[in-house]
């Protein structure tokens, strides 16, 4: 039987991924504009890789349903690197819940009825996760557990509550990784893993709109200041994703790894810390 790797968001990071998890493997690669999942296929064809496309809106479940069932045409699915989400400069609050918060969970529960024994999943969330006040513990179970189609009702996501797109990338993100623990369990009972990866500022065309845009100078702060002293690059985030999905990642499953070169540590016990 096949083993097919599914690949939802064509950008950097999905790429750098799956190109080290996908050697003798099918690839569908999925993005919400099929230019962009021609493009990457093309570069990924060009490596050697086989590589199939489709479109697909995370923040509908018709579409995420027939990519799913296209997948399972292919082989079985052994691999989900879900890196489709859009950013704090390039949507309203209102959308980023949509496709961040909501896209995540539904991609999450159609594959996990089908992710193969042994198979694993990975999903691209945000340092922004890291940055928001604790949520209480009920918070905390309402954002993992409530069932999708009644996620984006919750009082706590509502706009008297939500009121700028960051807190809503922020939220987004926190949920990704909580949404992720719970699926875990339920990815568990079928012989498979899912993780999450919080990824700093890496340099990617979405990294260099919010470096241009006009959070800027706050993302080149958090830079300097930050341990590392740079951006990080989607091949690191690629060789974290490779030991997630890979044997080496087999004891790893329901975690969030926080990957910012020290960003999120110089904010809460450093230079970003706020007065």
């Amino acid at each position: 039987m096949t083993n097919v790797i599914v690949v939802i968001g064509a950008g950097s990071i999905g790429q750098a991924i799956v190109r080290r998890v996908s050697a003798g493997k099918q690839v569908l690669l999925a993005d919400i504009r099929q230019e962009n999942a021609d493009a990457a296929a093309k570069t990924l064809s060009d490596a050697g890789f086989n590589v199939t496309t489709a479109t697909v809106d995370v923040s509908s479940r018709a579409s995420v349903h027939a990519l799913v069932e296209a997948a399972t045409k292919l082989g079985e699915v052994s691999g989900v690197i879900h890196a489709a989400g859009v950013s704090p400069s390039q949507a309203s609050p209102e959308t980023i819940l949509k496709v961040d918060l909501y896209g995540t969970a539904l991609v999450l529960e159609e594959f996990g009825k089908v992710i193969a024994r042994g198979g694993a999943g990975v999903v691209i969330a945000s340092q922004s996760g890291h940055r928001l006040a604790p949520l209480s513990t009920e918070q905390n179970a309402l954002l993992a557990t409530t069932p999708v189609e009644e996620l984006l009702g919750l009082p706590m996501l509502q706009p008297d509550q939500i009121k700028d797109p960051l807190h809503a990338y922020q939220i987004s993100k926190r949920g990704n990784s909580l949404r992720v623990m719970a699926e875990a369990v339920r990815w568990g009972k079928r012989g498979a893993r899912v993780n999450t990866i919080s990824p700093g500022i890496i340099i990617t065309p979405l990294a260099n709109d919010e470096l241009k845009g006009p959070r800027g100078p706050g993302y080149r702060r958090m830079l300097e200041v930050s341990a590392a002293g740079r951006a990080g690059t989607p091949d690191e985030v690629g060789t974290l994703g490779a030991l997630l999905m890979g044997p080496d990642g087999a004891f790893i499953t329901g975690s969030d790894i926080l990957m910012d070169g020290g960003v999120t540590a110089a904010y809460w016990f450093g230079e970003l810390a706020p007065k």
